[in-house]
């Protein structure tokens, strides 16, 4: 099913469940819960003792073909209603297909043990060490059993299920660009925020891929300023570029620091669960430091935002993956810049360029940039606030990365 295509599978769904009807509006305030551990993969179905899950990565056939970083807890806004009846109906994009999946589904922010039930994707019923619920404890996640469901690259999957009993904070991401639902007696809700769901995995079928790309990054790389429902995200663009070669998922969540904790985890304490715990992963994307360069507190040590890319290459490469990295982009005249920030960033351009942190760099700052105001962006790409990008810029960025290089088709490596 083409991605810009009708989403006739998701309107099929929606109406076959009108009897449940609807849901829950997401119009309860953001909670922040605290910092978390990194999330331990561990399954615990109905009355079974808790055992560790195998990782995602364990298994050489999967790869992930969607993943979102989990970002914060959210407040339930149904907890006083009759939960029994909720649906939650996440929509998700794929890059590429397979004959079976599975899911990750994580209680990460949650406080309390999450019962998760009648779970489904695409429809087809999902289990969980055979079992059709699973419980999840606070702060950990769940892999779920393969199932055998025909899955399309570049295609709308929807992945449904019910936590009849939740009480605490919903693990979400927010701002993802894409609609999904809930459903309950009373009615269907929109929303853009994935819940509980944080990664599907392929395999089989007659994929191409034999590798996956993380797209590691802040609201540049989860595509904030992009049109909703187009994924017109620059990982999405990527992923057409590679027609199912590749698989890709973004890890960009909107606000994200390396040095400190903002919206979601910092980048050092994500990055084990975030790049090194997806399915297949063998090149990441690192496009991070903007905002620990322009928010509050802002970091006026260009070292330290250098040190900390280049500790995550580091931390890459002992899992034998290939490191491609980006400079970071104009953004005077939106509201944070100043002369002092300006610096930096140009501070810690300078050193990417130079080589030492990256295998390859992605120079998009000066892909990206005003000729004649080179401390702002293009017009062309610039969503309106100066800092993030629209459609047309998230295409360009797209199409920076060297595709031959990545799939291996070129005999030596170029710079990118």
């Amino acid at each position: 099913m083409p991605r810009r295509q009708g989403y006739a599978l998701l309107i099929a769904l929606v109406a076959g469940t009108a009897a449940l009807a609807a849901a829950v509006a997401f119009a309860g305030s953001l909670l922040f819960t605290g910092d978390r551990a990194t999330a331990a993969a561990t399954t615990v179905p109905q009355g079974v003792a808790r055992t560790p899950a195998a990782p995602a990565h364990s298994s050489g056939h999967w790869l992930a073909t969607w993943a979102a970083a989990p970002v914060l807890g959210v407040a339930d806004p149904a907890q006083a209603q009759d939960q029994s009846r909720r649906v939650i109906r996440n929509v998700v994009h794929t890059s590429i297909g397979g004959a079976e999946a599975r899911l990750t589904l994580s209680n990460l922010f949650g406080t309390a043990p999450l019962l998760i039930e009648n779970v489904t994707v695409n429809t087809r019923p999902v289990t969980f060490r055979g079992a059709s619920s699973v419980t999840v404890p606070p702060g950990r996640q769940t892999v779920s059993d393969a199932v055998a469901v025909p899955v399309d690259a570049d295609a709308d999957l929807v992945v449904t299920l019910r936590t009849p009993t939740a009480d605490g904070p919903v693990t979400s991401h927010p701002n993802s660009h894409q609609t999904s639902y809930t459903e309950d007696g009373r009615g269907t809700w929109s929303t853009t925020q994935w819940r509980y769901l944080t990664a599907v995995d392929v395999r089989g079928g007659a994929t191409a891929a034999t590798a996956t790309l993380v797209a590691f990054g802040d609201s540049l790389t989860a595509g904030t300023g992009s049109t909703t429902d187009a994924n017109t995200r620059w990982p999405d663009l990527l992923s057409d570029r590679l027609h199912g070669r590749y698989a890709v998922v973004n890890q960009g969540i909107g606000g994200n620091r390396l040095l400190r904790d903002r919206i979601g985890p910092r980048a050092n304490d994500r990055f084990e669960r975030d790049v090194l715990g997806v399915s297949g992963v063998k090149t990441v994307v690192i496009a991070l430091g903007i905002n620990d360069v322009q928010l509050m507190p802002r970091e006026a040590d260009p070292e330290r935002i250098t040190g900390a890319l280049r500790s995550l290459t580091q931390r890459a490469h002992a899992r034998g993956l290939r490191v491609v990295g980006a400079t970071l982009m104009p953004y005077r005249g939106a509201r944070n810049w100043t002369a002092a920030g300006e610096r930096v960033r140009e501070r810690v351009n300078a050193e990417i360029r130079a080589g030492g942190i990256f295998d390859e760099v992605i120079d998009s700052d000066l892909s990206m940039r005003d000729p004649a105001q080179p401390q702002r962006l293009r017009a062309a790409y610039d969503s309106g606030d100066h800092l993030h990008l629209n459609d047309a810029g998230y295409a360009r960025v797209a199409g920076l990365l060297d595709v031959d290089t990545l799939l291996g088709t070129r005999a030596t490596t170029d710079a990118l």
